[in-house]
């Protein structure tokens, strides 16, 4: 049996588990499996995902972050979860600095603690290309999915992750369309590493109402690299303004692109909360 700290982090409601590398290494070698354990939400601490960050210097950034999803996967990036990742080695002067570079599956992604500690990131471009999202359609907007009960028109985008958004009609109800298609639209033979599902409403040209199917996980109460790729595709299919406040079932996040349909190379901004919910201690029995 060993006893390894932790502490519980949420943005925007998606739930994380954070431990500090020395915890970490304690049980390193029951992962991934142990980590569809510590986020089951009934017989474990209960999560969205695990992040741990790791010095390593031959990445050329301040910090490396390990991330398994709740189903054991790792995952490319996680908008939300950077967010407190960023907060979580502040505050444990793991970096001395409030803005820094993260190495991560989908490169470098530089955080920023603002002094009312929320969290600006910026995410990179926006990846556009569907050889390089990846998907399998001849282009990334409009693009009509059958998933054998509706047609959809889906933009595919990635963040560094792949995100399929659909834009819905004011009648319909984004939360009950991600419940029943989410499961088929993420595995979907379009998308070849599965993608992440938001179907988004257009409230006005400076907010969108969303929900999100996650990728290894399901429905969540919000996805920050979903928030980001749906304002970009809202912006490219001229719906919305370059500044978007979007509202997920966890709460508000802002996010910003400079790009439009003639121009796309800008860099993606996204703000929120991160806050902590608990720190505590669990002892994990080795079978």
């Amino acid at each position: 049996m060993t006893q390894v700290k932790f502490t519980k982090m949420q943005g925007a409601g998606n739930d994380f588990i954070l431990m500090e590398y020395d915890e970490y290494k304690k049980v390193e070698k029951l992962f991934p499996e142990i980590a569809i354990k510590l986020c089951d939400r009934h017989f474990g601490i209960g999560a969205d995902g695990i992040f741990v960050p790791v010095e390593n210097p031959k990445t050329y950034s301040d910090l490396e972050w390990l991330f398994y999803q709740a189903d054991g996967s790792t995952a490319q990036m996680c908008g939300n979860g950077m967010r407190c990742f960023a907060r979580f080695c502040f505050d444990k002067k793991i970096v001395n600095k409030r803005k820094f570079t993260v190495h991560t599956g989908a490169g470098k992604i530089v955080p920023e603690v603002l002094e009312d500690l929320r969290v600006k990131v910026n995410m990179g471009n926006p990846i556009l290309e569907p050889e390089k999202i990846p998907f399998k359609g001849s282009k990334n907007l409009n693009y009509p999915l059958w998933d054998g009960v509706k047609k959809f028109n889906v933009n595919a985008v990635s963040m560094g992750n792949p995100h399929c958004v659909i834009f819905v009609k004011d009648d319909e109800d984004i939360h009950e369309l991600a419940k029943k298609y989410g499961y088929n639209i993420e595995h979907d033979n379009l998308f070849p590493e599965k993608t992440n599902v938001e179907f988004v409403k257009v409230i006005s040209k400076n907010k969108i109402d969303v929900a999100v199917w996650e990728r290894g996980c399901g429905i969540t109460l919000a996805c920050g690299t979903g928030a980001c790729a749906s304002v970009v595709a809202a912006i490219l299919n001229g719906y919305c303004d370059s500044k978007v406040d979007v509202s997920l079932p966890g709460g508000l996040l802002t996010v910003e692109w400079a790009g439009n349909s003639q121009n796309t190379n800008f860099d993606v901004f996204m703000t929120g909360e991160a806050q902590y919910v608990f720190e505590g201690s669990i002892n994990i029995l080795e079978n």
